[in-house]
């Protein structure tokens, strides 16, 4: 077998762009990567840091990426908003694997479509869920304990100083702006709920109830399907963390409430917490690592083309792993606290 062709990350610059290079450079020392960036000293640093990896430009208002033609590519990754879809345009005349974090329930149809378009091209991992996927992975491992499930609820604490560099915080503006209301499967049913109905709270570690709101977001359809969970919904806060208020660096963390029966029907409720220390930045470089693993075959079978999202591709177990490996805690919630 021949070098493997590079993997281009487009926003391989940003944090957590860098910070998923840096993962895939650590599991697999000889991929070549190429980190792709509007400033080319930036990505030559970055580059440099990794080893193994080259620097480019790139133009995502053109369709050839502002690349030359003699470039030649393994996958592509958009660890930013690909808003004029020419990286998965790119991808796609090539046959390429294409990975994107920022659509947000809301601007995946796009994507979708140029999916159904061709669905000989390659695969496409739409992974616009929370940490890249990373959550959803921890939720359905949390649920394997359980035979039938009825009730997922997430709550989810985003420090206000940890919304992430400028990309990401425009994402999170349109985001809010694209979807005011919240998308939950009630008794089985997919819908919309806003107002009142959408406001909630969510308890920290600490035991601080942290004022929140149902969210649209790509988890709450991923968990419904993969579980038949009749009712799911995903309560999202900013705020300060518990990192900051015992006067450390921004936290992370996520309850996870999970409601449900075991093979003999006996109830069973599991809530747990996954935190991390250093913000949600490493939980998302995780998800688009593990995404791009799987993608480019160097773990598990090969992928065939399609749309796909991180719980169908990932194996639950080796996620987890890779979460705690990456400084992430599991932790069961107090019993009796809701």
């Amino acid at each position: 077998m021949g070098q493997p062709q590079s993997v281009l990350i487009l926003g391989g610059t940003g944090q957590t762009g860098a910070r998923a290079a840096a993962l895939l450079r650590q599991w697999h020392p000889a991929l070549p990567l190429t980190i792709a960036g509007r400033d080319i000293d930036h990505a030559r640093r970055v580059a440099d840091e990794l080893g193994t990896a080259t620097a480019v430009t790139t133009d995502l208002r053109h369709g050839e990426l502002g690349l030359p033609a003699e470039h030649h590519y393994s996958a592509v990754i958009a660890a930013l908003w690909d808003k004029h879809l020419n990286g998965l345009r790119y991808a796609q005349h090539r046959g390429l694997p294409y990975l994107s974090i920022s659509s947000g329930l809301a601007d995946i149809a796009p994507e979708v479509v140029a999916g159904a378009h061709r669905t000989d091209a390659a695969p496409i991992l739409l992974a616009s869920h929370y940490c890249a996927g990373s959550v959803v992975l921890a939720a359905l491992h949390s649920a394997r304990q359980l035979d039938r499930i009825d009730t997922i609820r997430i709550g989810a604490v985003l420090d206000e100083q940890d919304t992430g560099g400028p990309a990401g915080k425009a994402d999170l503006q349109r985001w809010s702006a694209a979807t005011p209301a919240a998308m939950v499967r009630q008794d089985g049913v997919f819908t919309w709920i806003s107002g009142p109905d959408a406001q909630a709270q969510v308890r920290s570690t600490d035991g601080t109830v942290v004022p929140a709101q149902s969210i649209a977001i790509l988890d709450v359809p991923s968990l419904a399907l993969a579980t038949n969970a009749p009712d799911v919904r995903f309560d999202f806060a900013v705020g300060e963390s518990v990192g900051r208020r015992r006067g450390e660096p921004a936290s992370f963390e996520v309850r996870i409430d999970i409601e449900g029966a075991d093979r003999g029907g006996a109830p069973i409720r599991r809530s747990s917490y996954l935190v991390h220390p250093a913000g949600q930045c490493p939980l998302t470089a995780l998800g688009i690592a593990l995404g791009t693993e799987r993608l480019l075959g160097l773990r598990g079978e090969a992928v065939t083309p399609g749309i796909h999202m991180p719980e169908a591709l990932i194996d639950l177990a080796y996620a987890v792993e890779r979460m705690a490996e990456a400084g992430a805690v599991f932790t069961d919630a107090a019993p009796g606290v809701s």
